[in-house]
């Protein structure tokens, strides 16, 4: 979801060094960029934390990029494999290392990107730099290691399918997608990851294919200097060579009926979900913005939805909604969890109700310019630590390539106007773009 919800990001490149020092931004520090000729980012924010530094590397390479058959889940898989030493620092010797740097290292996979992060003492961040360039450049791992691993990611798989929400998950980005990779979870398809024991020689392709500077962009934010990091960068990361590979992830085609998927489970109370077909992310065109908004004003815990169908009528235990942020065009989501599955067709009608009422009239200006002011404002607040503010940058990172998407989606909130809500309202709450995915005690789902 939306950093603004979460945020946004696009594609402004800046000369090496060079920093971004408009007024009207939402971040308000300074931003340096420095690229490395083998293609890495190099990503700088001074900030005022005294012996405390954040050190990200975002790969820009999660489910999007598996597009062969049979060997879904390796992005996930990667997050784990990294882990697994190298010659000069062994898995153990990388531990006693991060330690003496007062950090702790940890990682995780979306759709778009998996991203390494650590916080710790800004002395040490050399250390830092010569412990990550060394395992992104020289993994190395036994086939034992690998089965290992892949036993490891299996039983991931197996404890999150134990929830219901997942099993859900997986059967509606299926049916959602008929042909784009966003039709797989990160974890991967359950064959896929039973199979990936066997699949040692693909994996070392895998990391030879994305492991690469191109792919790649290192952020550091606290107590640094660019001309620190940059020297950094040039010393352990100037050498890594660039790659050719670049995976050519299938259009989906237009969404022509309304689909369904349905998961008979009595074990947690009814639940379901309209899933509109969306935008992908740009910090260039109006429409996440005003999807941002519009799903605050209608569906957050201050809409008049949500103090009717929960507060008063006490019929639905939860509401929410939001638009993914992504590279690609995703869905925007609508989720319900029930206190009584009598009631399922009624708070849908409701639902839909509120939409075709934007549909219609769209927003009050009023609730239109408090919206955006509490959504700027509360994301502003949290940008506070080091962590934080690398927390943030690296998702637009993830999907632009650019932590200047911050800035540029911020002017666009300020843009976002009545008639953009009732435009994007029209153009994307459409039954024929919707998936309904429901979850109940019964063998067949309630809207079948």
């Amino acid at each position: 979801m939306n950093q603004f919800l979460m945020a946004a990001a696009g594609l402004l490149l800046l000369l090496p060094g060079q920093a971004f020092a408009d007024s009207d931004k939402i971040l308000p520090y300074p931003i340096y960029q420095h690229r490395l000729d083998n293609g890495l980012n190099v990503v700088t924010v001074p900030f005022d934390s005294p012996g405390l530094a954040s050190f990200y590397i975002v790969t820009r390479v999660g489910a999007r990029n598996e597009v062969e058959e049979g060997v879904t889940g390796f992005a996930h898989f990667f997050e784990h494999m990294m882990f697994r030493g190298t010659d000069q620092y062994s898995k153990a010797e990388y531990a006693a290392a991060l330690k003496s740097t007062g950090a702790a290292a940890n990682a995780n996979t979306s759709q778009d990107r998996t991203e390494y992060h650590m916080t710790g003492n800004a002395e040490k961040l050399e250390l830092m730099f010569e412990l990550e360039a060394d395992r992104f450049q020289n993994l190395n791992y036994s086939e034992h290691d690998f089965k290992t691993e892949a036993g490891a990611v299996k039983g991931e798989y197996t404890k999150n399918f134990a929830s219901p929400y997942s099993r859900i998950n997986e059967k509606l980005l299926e049916t959602a997608f008929t042909t784009h990779t966003y039709g797989h979870t990160t974890m991967g398809y359950f064959d896929d990851i039973v199979d990936m024991p066997n699949q040692f020689e693909y994996s070392k392709k895998f990391f030879d294919r994305y492991y690469r500077p191109e792919y790649n962009t290192i952020l550091v934010v606290g107590d640094v200097t660019p001309e620190q990091v940059n020297a950094l960068a040039e010393k352990y990361f100037g050498d890594w060579q660039r790659g050719s590979y670049e995976s050519v992830v299938p259009v989906e085609p237009g969404q022509t009926e309304t689909r369904f998927v349905h998961l008979q489970d009595g074990s947690i109370p009814p639940y379901f979900s309209l899933s509109y077909k969306g935008p992908a992310f740009s910090d260039e065109e109006i429409d996440m913005p005003a999807l941002d908004v519009l799903s605050s004003i209608v569906f957050s815990p201050t809409s008049d939805l949500y103090k009717k169908l929960v507060l008063e009528e006490q019929k639905v235990r939860f509401i929410g909604g939001g638009a993914f942020d992504s590279r690609d065009p995703n869905l925007f989501t609508i989720q319900v969890s029930m206190v009584d599955k009598a009631d399922i067709g009624y708070v849908r009608g409701e639902i839909e109700k509120a939409i075709e009422k934007l549909q219609q009239d769209g927003v009050d200006e009023a609730q239109l310019q408090r919206t955006k002011s509490y959504l700027k404002n509360n994301f502003a607040m949290a940008m506070d630590t080091p962590d934080a503010i690398a927390g943030s940058l690296s998702h637009y990172i993830q999907l632009t390539g650019d932590p200047e998407s911050i800035n540029r989606l911020y002017r666009l909130y300020d843009q976002v106007s009545q008639a953009d809500i009732r435009a994007m309202a029209q153009k994307y709450f459409q039954s024929q773009r919707m998936t309904i995915a429901t979850i109940t005690e019964d063998q067949k789902g309630p809207f079948e």
